[in-house]
C-alpha cells in the first residue's frame, strides 16, 4: 500500500476515484495503489499548502494569544496598583477614635534629667551622664561624665554630647559609646554626622577655629575664622555624610551688622578649593542665628526676617527665600523632608501658627493650634504636636486626625516603626501608648 503522507490529500484522492468508479463498495479504493499527483491536489483544495481551512492561519492565533495574555497581565497589575493604592490611601488618612496605655515600666528616678528621642530609643541625659534606654526600658548603655550645663546634637542614631566652654565631646549611637574628643580649646559650638564626625566651633582668644574631629578625637581638617576677616561664627551644621559644613557669619560692615552663610567642602570636590570654600551669600542688616542641614544637599537657614533654602551636595546654591517679616518664631523644627516653624500668633485661628516647608522651600501646610507644646514631630507621614498633658496629631496636609490627653505629665513622645504607636517617657516611667 502506498505510504500517507497527508491524510487530507488521501481522503480526496479516495473520493476523486471513487466517483469516476462509481463503484458501489467505495471503500475498495483503499485496497488499491495511486500515484500522488501535487498540482492537481493543490488546485483540488484551492490553497497552497494543500489544506482546506477557513480559520485563522498558526500564527495569526499564536499572535492573538501572546496579546491575550498581555492584556491579561496589564490588567492584573492594573488591578494590584490600585489595591496597593487603596491599602496605602487608607492607611495615610486613616482617623483614630481612641487610645491606651498597653505597657508601662518603671524607670530610674529621671528627676532633673532631660531626655530625647535617638532614633526610636530614649536618651536621658544629665549633668553626670548620659544612658540610651530601649522601647521597653532596658538600659542598652551609659557614660558618666561631669558636665556643668551638657548641649546634646544628634543625626540619625548618632549623638554628640559637650559643654559649652569644656573642652570634651562624647560620641556614641544606639549601640553604645563611639569615642572621646579632647578639643584642647573652649567649645562654642559643635554638631555631628551620621557617622561620629563632629564640627567644632573653638575658641582662641581673637581667633575662632573650626575644627573636625573623627569620633575617637582625630583631627581631620580645620580652619581659622576672625572678625576682621569673615566674622564670629554664631552657628554651624555638617551635613549627614560629613562632607560639607555651613557656617552663619556675623560681621560689623560699615557700622551696620552683615551676616555670611558659607559652605566648606571636605570631600574629593572640596580638595581643589581654595580652603575648601565652596560657596556663600551675603545678608546686609540680617542676623541668621540657624543653619541646618536636612539631608545631603538640602540646606536651610533661619533669619530674623525670613527663612532661606539651599540645595547642593558638592556646591550649594540659593534656592528660595520666604520672608516672614518682625512676625516672632518661637521655635524651628526640621526631619529630611520637611521643615516647620512656629509662630506666635494670638489670633481668633489659634495661638501659634506652624508653617510646614518642603525641601524645596515651597510653603505646604500651616497649621494653628493653642497647645502649650513641648515639640514638634514629622514622622510617618503625620505631624504630631505634643505638649505635657496633651497631643495632637495631624496628616501632612493639616487635617487632624486624632487629639488625646495624657495621664500623667510627658516629657518626651518618641515615634515608633508603627504610626499608631508611641513611647511616652515621664518622671518615673516609660509607657506605650496605642491609637485605634
Amino acid at each position: 500500500m502506498a505510504e500517507v503522507k497527508d491524510f487530507t490529500k488521501y481522503l480526496k484522492k479516495l473520493q476523486r476515484k471513487n466517483d469516476e468508479d462509481k463503484d458501489d463498495n467505495p471503500f475498495e479504493a483503499l485496497n488499491r495503489d495511486y500515484d500522488w499527483n501535487d498540482q492537481a491536489d493543490i488546485a483540488d483544495s484551492g490553497e497552497y499548502d494543500g489544506y482546506d481551512s477557513t480559520g485563522p492561519s498558526y500564527k495569526e492565533r499564536i499572535r492573538k494569544h501572546r496579546i491575550a495574555v498581555a492584556v491579561r497581565t496589564i490588567a492584573g497589575i492594573v488591578i494590584t496598583a490600585l489595591i496597593v493604592a487603596a491599602v496605602y490611601v487608607s492607611w495615610r488618612d486613616k482617623h483614630f477614635t481612641e487610645s491606651s496605655i498597653t505597657s508601662s515600666v518603671k524607670i530610674a528616678d529621671a528627676s532633673g534629667a532631660k531626655a530625647i528621642n535617638l532614633e526610636g530609643y530614649v536618651l536621658t541625659y544629665s549633668k553626670d551622664g548620659v544612658s540610651c534606654l530601649d522601647g521597653e526600658g532596658q538600659q542598652l548603655w551609659n557614660q558618666t561624665y561631669q558636665m556643668q550645663n551638657p548641649t546634646v546634637h544628634t543625626c540619625k542614631n548618632v549623638v554628640a554630647i559637650g559643654d559649652y566652654n569644656g573642652h570634651n565631646i562624647y560620641v556614641a549611637n544606639t549601640g553604645g559609646a563611639l569615642g572621646e574628643i579632647d578639643t584642647n580649646l573652649p567649645i562654642r559650638d559643635f554638631c555631628v554626622a551620621s557617622q561620629g564626625v563632629v564640627a567644632a566651633a573653638l575658641d582662641d582668644k581673637s581667633v575662632t577655629w573650626i575644627y573636625l574631629f573623627d569620633a575617637t578625637g582625630n583631627t581631620l581638617a580645620s580652619f581659622k575664622t576672625t572678625m576682621q576677616d569673615s566674622g564670629y561664627p554664631i552657628d554651624i551644621s555638617i551635613s549627614p555624610s560629613g562632607e560639607l559644613v555651613c557656617v552663619s557669619y556675623l560681621k560689623a560692615d560699615s557700622g551696620k551688622l552683615k551676616t555670611s552663610v558659607a559652605f566648606f567642602n571636605f570631600g574629593a570636590v572640596g580638595q581643589n578649593l581654595a580652603d575648601n570654600y565652596a560657596s556663600g551669600y551675603d545678608y546686609p542688616d540680617v542676623v541668621v542665628p540657624y543653619v541646618q542641614f536636612m539631608n545631603d544637599s538640602k540646606i536651610f537657614a533661619v533669619a530674623d526676617d525670613r527663612i532661606m533654602f539651599y540645595s547642593g551636595k558638592e556646591v550649594p546654591t540659593s534656592q528660595t527665600e520666604s520672608l516672614t517679616g518682625d512676625e516672632e518664631i518661637k521655635s524651628v523644627f526640621y526631619n529630611d523632608t520637611h521643615v516647620g516653624i512656629v509662630f506666635v500668633n494670638n489670633t481668633e485661628e489659634g495661638a501659634y501658627r506652624l508653617q510646614i516647608y518642603g525641601e524645596t522651600g515651597n510653603l505646604d501646610t500651616t497649621i494653628y493650634f493653642d497647645t502649650e507644646y513641648v515639640d514638634v514631630l514629622f514622622d510617618n507621614g503625620q505631624i504630631v504636636v505634643y505638649g505635657e498633658n496633651e497631643y495632637i496629631l495631624y496628616d501632612m496636609k493639616g487635617t487632624e486626625k486624632y487629639r488625646g490627653t495624657f495621664d500623667r505629665a510627658v516629657k518626651v513622645m518618641v515615634p515608633t516603626n508603627v504610626r499608631s504607636k508611641f513611647l511616652l517617657v515621664t518622671e518615673r516611667s516609660l509607657d506605650t501608648l496605642e491609637l485605634k
